[in-house]
């Protein structure tokens, strides 16, 4: 139970940073556009997990399946875009990671 409420603290912490970060993609560029479906989809499992406290089984397993996908096209556009873009990605994973720890209920 204390590490899960670790990890909801983290996630908190580190998503309230994100959040108030400016997004270094945009446009029409392909690449660009990769990363911010990433990132949306980051934070629409993020918004909900810290409503709750818990991942839901439904989005437990979205995160299951995605993990288990590998985020190539993801890390191909941050290695092309540069190291801001490169950042941004790594947060977004690490903020990932954190998800992937939370209780599921």
């Amino acid at each position: 139970m204390k590490g899960e409420a670790e990890a909801l603290r983290r996630l908190r912490r580190l998503w309230d940073e994100h959040i108030h970060t400016l997004s270094p993609v945009g446009g029409a560029d392909p690449r660009h556009q990769e990363v911010a479906l990433y990132a949306s989809w980051v934070g629409s499992v993020v918004e909900v997990a810290l409503a709750r406290g818990s991942l839901d089984r439904n989005l437990a397993k979205m995160l299951e399946t995605r993990r288990a996908e590998g985020g190539e096209a993801v890390f191909r556009a941050a290695a092309d875009l540069g190291g801001p873009v490169r950042s941004y990605v790594a947060r977004l994973i690490t903020i990932e990671d954190l998800l992937a720890e939370l209780p599921i209920g």
